[in-house]
């Protein structure tokens, strides 16, 4: 490999310098916060996750030594803004999630991103936005090829997309749970009802991709048992093992309910199975509230139905 020339390497540390400055990294406290960037970032990663996520994963996906993470949520325990316990897989190794608390404050950063952002974007002409944006990707890509293989993305179904959903859902919950062929059934009768019929401003499917591979799905459809029309009903949300920890789930649901919203609805409304903690504290942590409960039997198991209610408006 030739030696990097040393002209080059002193417009690299000058455009650190002047970046690091401009997004306020060397602030004590980072978004003119009491957290500093890598708090932040932390905290983050957390949210992003939408569920329990491994302190292992934690400090790999940033880089972090495990003293600095373990003093990092340290302190969000003390703040209570995160609660840790044994992965219930490998009880040698420890989750973290974020409370209620948490969820409120990461809104917050969130928020607080977005406005600088969206300043520094002012900063720019519209015209040469475009340009600007995609040479982010270009230097991202150069240094880390397999940032743009790895992206998630979020999508409308393809030719082909819609047989997988049920595919998935019946694998992954009998894996998981030993659900029998019932689930089955019942999910295609809910995609080929989707295929067959659907109102594109008003009903949709999305579907995730990770690495080039699905690993997720949700539907938004008309409530039929609301003769207003006002309501929306989330289903089939779904989130193959080998993704989860990524914030997919989360993702998922916040572009259902976006659309949602556009389309002019008043509330959204989901059932699911008290089993289903993930995606229990997905809803939750968005704001749905749980309304009812109820033991069934159903899919070849013993199960507490649950309806879960969101206001949109």
């Amino acid at each position: 490999m030739n030696a990097a020339d040393p002209r080059s390497v002193a417009r690299i540390r000058d455009f650190n310098r002047y970046w690091t400055r401009t997004i306020g990294v060397l602030d004590e406290g980072h978004l003119h916060t009491p957290y500093n960037l890598s708090e932040c970032r932390v905290l983050y990663e957390i949210a992003a996750a939408g569920s329990d996520i491994g302190t292992t994963v934690l400090r790999e996906a940033l880089g972090l030594d495990a003293g600095q993470l373990s003093r990092i949520l340290a302190r969000f325990e003390r703040e209570k803004l995160v609660t840790r316990g044994p992965d219930p897989d490998d009880g040698r190794r420890q989750t973290v999630r974020l409370t209620a608390a948490g969820r409120r404050l990461q809104d917050h950063h969130d928020a607080l991103a977005d406005a600088a952002n969206a300043e520094l974007l002012d900063r720019i002409p519209e015209r040469e936005r475009p340009e600007v944006l995609a040479a982010m990707d270009v230097i991202r890509t150069a240094l880390d090829p397999s940032a743009a293989a790895g992206a998630l993305v979020i999508r409308p179904p393809r030719p082909g997309d819609l047989g997988w959903t049920v595919q998935a859902n019946a694998a992954v919950y009998h894996d998981q749970f030993g659900w029998n062929d019932d689930y089955e059934a019942l999910v295609a009768r809910i995609v080929a009802d989707y295929a067959a019929d659907h109102h594109p401003r008003r009903e949709a499917c999305w579907i995730a991709e990770l690495d080039g591979r699905n690993v997720g799905c949700v539907f938004c459809v008309g409530d039929h048992g609301d003769p207003t029309g006002t309501t929306a009903r989330l289903r089939l949300l779904l989130v193959a093992p080998e993704a989860r920890g990524h914030g997919v789930g989360r993702r998922l649901v916040e572009e259902c309910v976006r659309f949602a919203r556009d389309a002019d609805y008043t509330e959204m409304v989901l059932w699911t199975n008290s089993v289903l903690g993930s995606a229990r504290r997905i809803y939750q942590a968005i704001g749905f509230r749980l309304e009812a409960e109820e033991p069934h039997v159903s899919f070849g198991k013993q199960l507490v139905g649950q309806t879960w209610r969101l206001k949109l408006r």
